[in-house]
């Protein structure tokens, strides 16, 4: 996993998961006697943990498993650089920690400059017409280097206790009552809090274009330094200051905070009158992988419009599909996207100026 990927909030049970796959490899083998037995097919899946990991072992995985006889091996990805760190040296001895795995887009730029993600296909990828064009990422010379896997929403969150009423824009941050009450995200590339600031204050993300503009935007952002309880790098540390109202607002993932909510949780995601922040991952196949046949098998499955409309039913996610290709009902869509129209992240900058980015972004906003 990456800096601005998405990032879990605890392991999955290995009981439960273990018992999920036999249950779908016993459904496989009595329901399908032709197809090869999945214990003889297998893949490993890289995807983010906590809640999101286990959605997928329970809503997703199964399924596959039933429908291709393919065993999943659900692999929880690490946070920060460390997941694509860890694929890089792996693939460099030949090995591959997961075969197929959920990249963030920053994360599939850094991992085309060293040729770490195979080439797929389109030709064994038919469900790839599905897909909106901005979820089909390439290499330079046209290669097909990754395919949408999700698209997810990070937002203004509340606890409800603390907030009866929702905020209803980003400026909220920034406003003197909610001193100490924030939780933020902690790197500059996976907070997006740059965009943020752009699109509030300055028009949108063209001022980020330059260095001077970048500063003149980290400024801004430094004038909520004292609404800042914490910067977290830890999701579940906020998730549970979030529920108790230790930290009743920030930005979080908007599936999470649904899930806690239907927990019962005091908690609300809302998308500010700005627009929500729309970030998503890639399935690439690490380049170490022997399961290429395999691994694009699971990536044209995923890719069906039916299974994205599992995801946003059951994981919470945006469709990487059109909204039109899907049966989501007009309550479904909204429980996971918006018609606002979104913040899209400036993925290029955290490639080109990260190194950069990161210093300014210790000096100006996380120091003191």
């Amino acid at each position: 996993m990456t800096d601005n990927a998405k990032t879990g909030i605890g392991k999955t049970a290995v009981t439960r998961r273990t018992v999920l796959a036999g249950a779908a490899v016993g459904t496989a083998l009595l329901s399908m006697p032709s197809i090869v037995r999945a214990q003889d097919k297998s893949l490993k899946v890289g995807v983010y943990g906590g809640y999101f990991q286990e959605s997928f072992d329970q809503h997703i995985f199964p399924d596959f498993t039933a429908a291709t006889g393919i065993e999943v091996q659900s692999i929880s990805e690490p946070t920060g650089e460390a997941w694509l760190v860890q694929l890089s040296q792996a693939a460099k001895a030949k090995q591959a920690p997961a075969d197929v795995s959920m990249m963030s887009q920053v994360a599939m730029l850094k991992g085309q400059a060293i040729d770490l993600w195979q080439p797929l296909d389109p030709a064994k990828i038919p469900n790839v017409k599905n897909l909106l064009p901005q979820f089909v990422n390439k290499y330079p010379d046209g290669r097909i280097a990754g395919i949408g896997a999700v698209s997810w929403y990070i937002t203004l969150v509340t606890n409800t206790d603390v907030y009866p009423e929702a905020p209803t824009s980003w400026t909220a941050l920034w406003d003197p009552a909610n001193k100490d009450k924030l939780g933020l995200l902690a790197l500059v590339s996976n907070s997006f809090l740059l965009e943020v600031t752009a699109k509030t204050f300055f028009g949108g993300a063209n001022k980020l274009d330059t260095e001077d503009g970048i500063l003149e935007v980290m400024q801004k952002l430094a004038e909520l330094k004292p609404n800042v309880r914490l910067w977290y790098r830890d999701e579940a540390q906020f998730e549970q200051a979030l529920k108790s109202g230790e930290i009743p607002m920030g930005q979080y993932y908007h599936d999470v905070t649904g899930l806690a909510a239907a927990d019962g949780n005091p908690v609300r995601s809302t998308f500010p009158k700005e627009g929500g922040i729309l970030d998503s991952g890639c399935w690439a196949i690490s380049s170490a992988s022997t399961k290429s046949a395999e691994a694009h098998v699971f990536i044209d499955y995923m890719s069906q419009p039916k299974i994205q409309a599992t995801l946003s039913r059951n994981v919470g996610t945006a469709p990487t599909v059109a909204r039109s290709v899907t049966d989501l009902t007009d309550d479904e869509f909204a429980s996971v996207s918006s018609d606002i129209a979104p913040i899209i992240p400036r993925y290029d900058l955290y490639q080109t100026k990260s190194d950069w980015l990161n210093q300014k972004w210790t000096e100006l906003i996380v120091a003191g």
